[in-house]
């Protein structure tokens, strides 16, 4: 993967309410304390950060957007609303050489959960992708998490099938549902 080719995979897009630009190390500052609320963590395998100095050091490290080993781009987008310029949240790709987006992550912070951000910011990443070449993407929620499943179906994803064991929430393996779209 070409590192001009992952940057460009996160430019900054627009749309009615938000602003998505490219996640930064100093978007760490913003994101600590939302990132403390235990209700993000009911449906994601993320730990909750414990460190800011630390978070915003790995933040940093991965602004190549490329993996570790180059062969996939990672671009994350900082979600923040255009009216006032306050982060609600992240979405992140993982595309690799044959163009597929492997996996779609997102999640928003629970002050604004129910008023459209999610579904607004995965549809417009979601076009975005397929407009730079990525013909299929991917993404998985954890089985009983009904909206997150929603925000897919409204950006055009279909349900495909139940992964077994695919994820590890509180210790333990979960199931997810594997949602794709395809150009």
């Amino acid at each position: 993967m070409q590192a001009d080719f992952a940057h460009q995979l996160c430019a900054p897009i627009e749309t009615p309410r938000l602003l998505l630009t490219p996640r930064m190390g100093v978007h760490a500052d913003a994101a600590f304390g939302p990132l403390q609320d235990d209700a993000i963590y009911e449906w994601i395998s993320l730990d909750k950060p414990t460190d800011l100095n630390a978070m915003r050091a790995h933040w940093t490290r991965i602004e190549s957007r490329l993996s570790n080993d180059g062969t996939e781009a990672w671009p994350v987008w900082a979600v923040t609303t255009r009216v006032d310029g306050t982060l609600i949240g992240q979405v992140d790709a993982s595309v690799d050489d044959a163009l597929v987006c492997t996996n779609l992550g997102y999640f928003f912070y629970p002050d604004f959960w129910g008023q459209g951000y999610a579904s607004e910011a995965i549809r417009a990443i979601a076009d975005f992708l397929i407009q730079k070449g990525i013909h299929r993407l991917v993404a998985t929620v954890t089985v009983g998490n009904l909206a997150s499943a929603q925000v897919l179906k409204k950006a055009g994803f279909a349900f495909t099938r139940i992964i077994p064991e695919n994820d590890v929430l509180r210790g333990e393996p979960v199931d997810d549902e594997e949602y794709v779209r395809t150009v």
